[in-house]
């Protein structure tokens, strides 16, 4: 209890001994040498174990297979450190041993029917539970800094000699002929689940694309856990999104879900709308976006494949997340944009029209180059140009502004081009409205420029109604100022 509060720390072991040491004799590691170290690191007993090559499965009578079968999957819950050097070259031997082993496990289950009973998988997902779940390492880059996705190279794992071979063996054991789901599920759990999608922000992608293919098989088998699945990957987004935080694996998990929104029933349950608005939507708001947009552009797509009515409410999203001030980003959701417009039908455009060609003018009328051209570019496609047409009455007036300004002063020859290229087509289209938005533009730029003369002449009268009450407060300001200067004379004089 004392020591609990006491003020000073306990002095001992490392600490005496550093205190006893010179600071001039302490080693500093430079810091650009720092490494950020992978996972393996954290926990290893394949130094204190020493393995021993068992018999093969064809080696012994079929009556020991079960017998072996054990055998070899113990053998495989040891763990070695890849990263120790020295360790690794003692304990060389034994992992080469035990690679050999998840080989012939591998070997096994895909050769043998019946080979694998309901009594292994308790002992079997242990083993894969040991290997695979870990804590994973900080995320600090060589330079000490927070890791940023889109700039440093992940770093890979280290022990992915064994870890590769650990998840092809589950990926197998899954798809096994004779898999039991039903006493399967005593192990693969909620539990399990939730530790392997933690797992999903490694920053290996060879370990992220095993963990999407395994989880995505999980899924299809054991519909127990689908629901639970769902709930925790929308925790994961929205922690992303509300949090700010990076995470690694967001593309594999829109990937999983693409496949698993593919499979929904018509009509859609409440709970996947809910999905839809509370987690996929947001995710256009995530700083890193351009690692996963793809995915979560097909993810929504799908979405609106299944029920086109939630158009609209998807459409509101993509204007209300709109990354005015992120060039890269509005290129990324023109995209979706586009694939958005070719799957809606005219009624539903006609909806949306107003707001949407509102945020389309603005980018039309963007000092940047690439957004400006991919806002053009939408005119490209003949789908979008039929529902414009029936639209054009609502959108020309809109877009004709910001359209015919950089027609003849954008400073990129290129855009002036496609200007000039978009406004033939409206003329084609439709040269009677054509010509009425060019006069009342030129309408708008002479009521602009009287506004203009006219605030110019308000604001010479006001200063010319002002400036004797500014000079009379001058004038006040000097003689006051005088008046101060000549006391201090006085004073001054008087003191000498």
């Amino acid at each position: 209890g004392a020591a609990g509060v006491s003020g000073h720390a306990p002095v001992g072991g490392v600490i005496a001994k550093l205190q006893a040491v010179p600071m001039s004799d302490i080693p500093v590691k430079p810091q650009g040498m720092l490494r950020r170290s992978s996972s393996s690191r954290f926990r290893s007993d394949g130094g204190s174990c020493a393995l021993e090559k068992l018999p093969g499965f064809e080696d012994v009578p079929p009556e020991r297979h079960h017998e072996v079968l054990r055998e070899k999957i113990n053998q495989c819950k040891v763990v070695f450190d890849f990263l120790d050097e020295t360790t690794m070259i003692e304990t060389f031997q034994y992992a080469e041993i035990k690679k050999e082993t998840l080989c012939e496990l591998i070997e096994y289950v895909l050769s043998t029917t019946g080979g694998v009973t309901p009594d292994i998988y308790g002992e079997l997902i242990e083993m894969v539970s040991i290997n695979l779940f870990r804590p994973l390492p900080p995320r600090v880059n060589p330079d000490g800094l927070e890791y940023d996705p889109e700039e440093d190279e992940p770093i890979l794992e280290a022990a992915w000699p064994h870890i590769q071979l650990v998840y092809d063996l589950f990926l197998h054991f899954i798809q096994m002929p004779d898999f039991s789901t039903q006493h399967a599920r005593k192990y693969i759990d909620q539990q399990l689940v939730s530790r392997m999608l933690e797992l999903f922000d490694s920053e290996d992608p060879r370990e992220r694309d095993y963990l999407k293919t395994t989880l995505h098989r999980i899924y299809g088998k054991f519909l127990n856990l689908r629901a639970f699945i769902r709930k925790s990957v929308m925790d994961i987004f929205c922690t992303v999104v509300h949090e700010d935080k990076v995470h690694n694996g967001i593309a594999e998990l829109l990937e999983i879900l693409g496949s698993i929104i593919n499979g929904f029933s018509i009509p859609l349950k409440h709970e996947h709308q809910v999905f839809l608005w509370r987690a996929l939507l947001p995710l256009h708001k995530a700083r890193f976006i351009t690692l996963f947009h793809p995915q979560l552009s097909y993810c929504v797509a799908q979405y609106l494949e299944k029920d086109p009515a939630l158009m609209e409410l998807v459409l509101a999203h993509l204007l209300k997340y709109w990354p005015v001030s992120n060039s890269a980003k509005e290129v990324l959701f023109f995209n979706e944009l586009e694939e958005i417009l070719y799957l809606m039908e005219p009624e539903q455009f006609a909806l949306v029209q107003e707001p949407l060609f509102r945020r389309i003018a603005k980018c039309i009328g963007s000092e940047h180059f690439q957004v400006c051209e991919r806002a053009l570019n939408v005119w490209n496609n003949e789908y979008i140009i039929s529902l414009i047409t029936d639209g054009r009455h609502v959108i020309l007036p809109i877009i004709f502004p910001p359209l015919f300004r950089i027609s003849k002063h954008h400073w990129n020859k290129t855009i002036r081009a496609l200007a000039c290229q978009t406004m033939k087509i409206f003329m084609d289209m439709d040269l009677a409205l054509f010509s009425e938005c060019t006069l009342g533009y030129k309408e708008s730029l002479r009521a602009q420029k009287k506004a203009n003369k006219r605030r110019e002449e308000r604001w010479r009268a006001l200063e010319a109604a002002v400036q004797p009450q500014i000079e009379a407060e001058r004038a006040a300001a000097d003689a006051a100022a005088k008046a101060i200067a000549a006391a201090a004379a006085a004073a001054a004089r008087r003191r000498s």
